[in-house]
């Protein structure tokens, strides 16, 4: 049985799961790549003592060594080369008047391909740009079209938080999101606040999603009739989840905070 283990493949592409085959590395060893009948580079992103496949998992590729000096060097060698790639092909794009903003460049690692990634509104025809640009350089074109978050996972940055982006920093894959998870959370339904550079709702929205959906079960919802232990009816104006507890207005005014015990872990 193929032992397994998760690659991310080049500078700005996914992670993908390898055969191992017997090359011996760790998290973090960058390594040469059988891959899409070409040779690619990748950084190891998984313990490879430990399990991260199940049975019905596949390999994209092969491991083929642990990348050398040379190896190394041709690396750099391939991202100054996109870097000039990406400027010529700015222009190609200018002159054709295409409708679409090119993010960055990326040579493979035997230098048989360039894959050029870019936004567009919609679906844009750029076949004539791909002849051009394979006469240009000789070499196999791919332009690959990407969302918004995958942009801002590919130039990178800072969040709000002042740390670097979740997505360009160590996060494998996107999560599924939604304004529910801000609304369940308690949080301010304002996009400025619960949106990151890219636009779309912050990452972090899912990371304490399930804990805050667990603890609020026991909790009235906003706008519920609820009684003080005196056993007068109130209103709850505010809650706060992580606290257990609830703001309640009574009749004439009065406001009163209950706390309601810890939720029971399951």
């Amino acid at each position: 049985m193929a032992k397994l283990i998760q690659v991310k493949i080049g500078e700005y592409r996914s992670v993908a799961l390898f055969d191992q085959l017997n090359v011996v590395c760790k998290r973090g060893d960058v390594v040469v790549l059988d891959f899409e009948k070409g040779f690619e580079y990748g950084e190891i992103v998984s313990d490879p003592a430990k399990v991260c496949a199940t049975a019905t998992d596949k390999a994209v590729g092969k491991i083929v060594r642990l990348s050398t000096d040379g190896d190394l060097r041709q690396i750099v060698n391939n991202q100054i080369k996109a870097k000039e790639a990406l400027v010529a092909c700015k222009r190609k794009v200018g002159d054709a008047k295409l409708d679409m903003q090119l993010v960055k460049a990326e040579y493979s690692f035997d230098g048989s391909k360039i894959l050029f990634f870019f936004t567009a509104e919609g679906r844009v025809d750029f076949r004539n740009l791909v002849k051009d640009l394979a006469k240009m350089f000789r070499v196999r074109i791919e332009l690959k079209q990407i969302g918004v978050r995958d942009k801002a996972k590919i130039v990178g940055g800072y969040g709000v938080c002042g740390r670097e982006l979740c997505c360009s920093s160590y996060m494998k894959d996107f999560h599924p999101l939604s304004i529910k998870m801000a609304k369940d959370q308690g949080l301010p339904l304002n996009p400025s606040k619960i949106s990151g550079v890219c636009g779309r709702v912050k990452c972090c929205m899912a990371y304490e999603y399930q804990v805050y959906r667990e603890m609020s079960k026991t909790l009235p919802k906003m706008g519920a009739k609820v009684s003080s232990e005196t056993g007068e009816k109130g209103r709850v104006i505010n809650i706060d989840i992580l606290k257990r507890s609830v703001v309640v207005e009574f009749a004439e005014g009065k406001i009163q905070k209950i706390t309601y015990p810890p939720a029971n872990p399951h």
